[in-house]
């Protein structure tokens, strides 16, 4: 009896996590990054696209903030300006705290372009940016509905793609990793490159080395919830990503990718490439997650 009650608790949980995250709105809000044109660093639609992330930050969370940093560009000979977005909930009064990242600025140059003209074109980002930022922008919108026991700082990250080399890529995360206060998170969630029509998010190899009570934790999850076709417990290809300042700097962090999407760094990364439903996967395992695993941690 006591089993079979744990086992119903646990379904009424995972039930009542999944009818909150909206995938209509998290595809509104990639809509709506993607309508600013390229948010490359320096651009207009970079300003604007920050200003509109900080604000939906600002009204759901208890308190968000600006992170700028600035970096020489190598192919300018200028500096950069950039800023992290940085917004917290129940941060100090939590038992666990977990940072939930993806980055929001896109590539300024096409480099998988064959054409020498269109590779110097920057891209849309549609998946490769704007696809994380509008799952994280439409969870934040359910803090009001998950556990006190449970922290979250999202962190939007800036300059991740500014390149052209690996050397000038990851900025913001690196800029996040090197700044932390206390209290510090537990560990992190990292989303990248989530929206694609044909979503497979496999096991990042990197993350399961460096983080991989998290990782199993993650993917463990994702079965019990139905999503083990999505996510499933398989190695994908290695990347390098954010996610490596943060487990470096003793944050274990999961990195969640899907990189076989063919548009990659090139301008035809559109809207019509992603997918709402894809989305609408990604925010019930977070949700759920946050919701029936509060005080999960990998310590």
């Amino acid at each position: 009896m006591v089993i079979q009650t744990l086992i119903l608790g646990y379904l009424s949980l995972t039930a009542q996590a999944t009818e909150h995250f909206d995938q209509a709105r998290a595809w509104n809000w990639l809509t709506k990054q993607c309508d600013l044109g390229p948010r490359t660093p320096g651009s207009a639609a970079h300003i604007k696209c920050r200003d509109m992330i900080l604000e939906q930050a600002k009204k759901t969370c208890d308190r968000a903030e600006l992170q700028p940093f600035r970096h020489e560009w190598s192919k300018t000979k200028q500096f950069v300006e950039m800023w992290n977005v940085v917004a917290f909930h129940n941060w100090e009064k939590a038992k666990v705290r977990v940072v939930l990242a993806a980055h929001w600025d896109t590539r300024p140059s096409a480099d998988q372009e064959y054409d020498s003209k269109r590779a110097a074109k920057p891209i849309l980002g549609a998946n490769d940016g704007a696809s994380g930022a509008a799952v994280l922008l439409e969870l934040m919108q359910l803090n009001k509905t998950l556990p006190e026991d449970i922290g979250i700082c999202y962190a939007f990250f800036d300059g991740e793609d500014l390149g052209p080399g690996l050397d000038e890529m990851f900025l913001g995360a690196v800029y996040y990793s090197g700044h932390l206060k206390a209290p510090k998170p537990d560990y992190g969630i990292l989303l990248d490159m989530i929206g694609d029509r044909d979503l497979k998010v496999p096991v990042e190899p990197n993350s399961y080395k460096r983080a991989q009570k998290v990782t199993v934790a993650l993917y463990r999850h994702a079965k019990k919830v139905g999503l083990e076709k999505t996510f499933p417990m398989e190695y994908g290809p290695e990347i390098l990503d954010d996610h490596l300042s943060m487990n470096s700097s003793g944050i274990p962090t999961v990195d969640l990718i899907d990189f076989d999407y063919e548009p990659w760094h090139t301008l035809d990364d559109t809207v019509d490439k992603c997918s709402a439903e894809s989305l609408g996967k990604v925010g019930k395992l977070l949700e759920t997650w946050c919701r029936v695993t509060p005080v999960w941690s990998p310590k």
